[in-house]
């Protein structure tokens, strides 16, 4: 079977993970670490690179596998030699992709190339002449004009999308039906890590009704030393990133509940924590519920401990 031709727009930490774990995947023999091991036929090495689009001058012109090690990208390096691609990472559209205090962070922050930027006619192209079958969308949380402007792109080439960041298009109809009038696919919006807070969040927010426990408050802190938590030290550009994780928790919760008495989303950044979010230590010291049950929670000693009780404390 022909691996996917895919396209990266924003060769960032998760390129970097997906591109690694490509090359991992393609030459071992296990399934470890994957939820499914083959969909409709195909593998998780099953997949061919075939156009990368930055436009930080420390990745542009750069091969997709020394393009993915680049800064300021700082994810985990668990498959440290990626066959080289024989693709070379080009000039993009900066649009809002990159936040005005990104370029004032150093060498952590973003440092826009020199070369001049691509416009639509650019984009197509290279879109046709790779062969492209799929683009993964990448870029930085906020990126509302430039996600559309790539989105035209994709439209005008005939791929099919997979928006991995929460700038709603596939949920939102007068896209939805741009794609299915040209019978493209696109699924989206935003993705979740594997074993990140939300889906432990949304795991949690279910037990509880399972229970038969009805959670009247809850809430979820996230840090990150990453430019994605970077980036969204802007709070102007959170919007539709808290609105795609509230709306994750919210679909798990016996009853929806008011906006008031749930927060999930971004708390800051902290460089030394690289590109983990600490999930253990987030559930047990920035994670809270108040449930209505027979009994409450209390921390003890860093874990939980059950009293009687008909409410619980509310970030006591």
């Amino acid at each position: 079977m022909a691996p996917i031709k895919t396209a990266i727009i924003g060769v960032g930490n998760c390129a970097s993970s997906l591109v690694q774990g490509v090359a991992y995947y393609r030459e071992s023999n296990t399934a470890q670490g994957l939820i499914h091991d083959r969909i409709g036929g195909y593998g998780a090495g099953d997949v061919e690179w075939v156009l990368g689009i930055d436009v930080d001058q420390r990745k542009v012109g750069k091969d997709i596998a020394e393009a993915i090690f680049a800064a300021p990208n700082n994810t985990a390096v668990f498959m440290p030699k990626v066959a080289p691609t024989g693709v070379k990472v080009i000039m993009g559209r900066v649009l809002d992709g990159v936040a005005e205090h990104m370029t004032g962070m150093g060498d952590k922050g973003f440092v826009v190339a020199a070369a001049p930027e691509a416009d639509k006619a650019r984009i197509v192209g290279a879109l046709r002449s790779s062969g492209a079958e799929v683009l993964l969308n990448f870029l930085p949380v906020g990126s509302e004009e430039a996600t559309e402007f790539y989105m035209e792109c994709a439209l005008e080439a005939g791929v099919a999308v997979v928006n991995c960041m929460p700038v709603f298009i596939a949920s939102r109809p007068e896209w939805e039906k741009r794609f299915r009038a040209k019978r493209i696919p696109i699924v989206g919006d935003d993705v979740k890590a594997q074993l990140g807070a939300t889906i432990v969040h949304r795991v949690l927010s279910s037990l509880f009704g399972a229970r038969g426990v009805n959670v009247e408050r809850t809430y979820q802190l996230n840090t990150g030393g990453n430019t994605d938590f970077m980036n969204m030290l802007d709070r102007q550009r959170l919007g539709s990133k808290k609105e795609s994780k509230t709306e994750a928790v919210q679909a798990m919760l016996a009853q929806r509940l008011a906006d008031e008495n749930i927060h999930v989303g971004p708390s800051d950044y902290v460089p030394w924590q690289k590109d983990n979010t600490p999930a253990a230590a987030v559930q047990r010291r920035y994670r809270g519920a108040d449930g209505r049950g027979i009994y409450r929670r209390r921390r003890a000693g860093g874990g939980i401990a059950a009293e009687p009780s008909r409410s619980g404390p509310w970030m006591r």
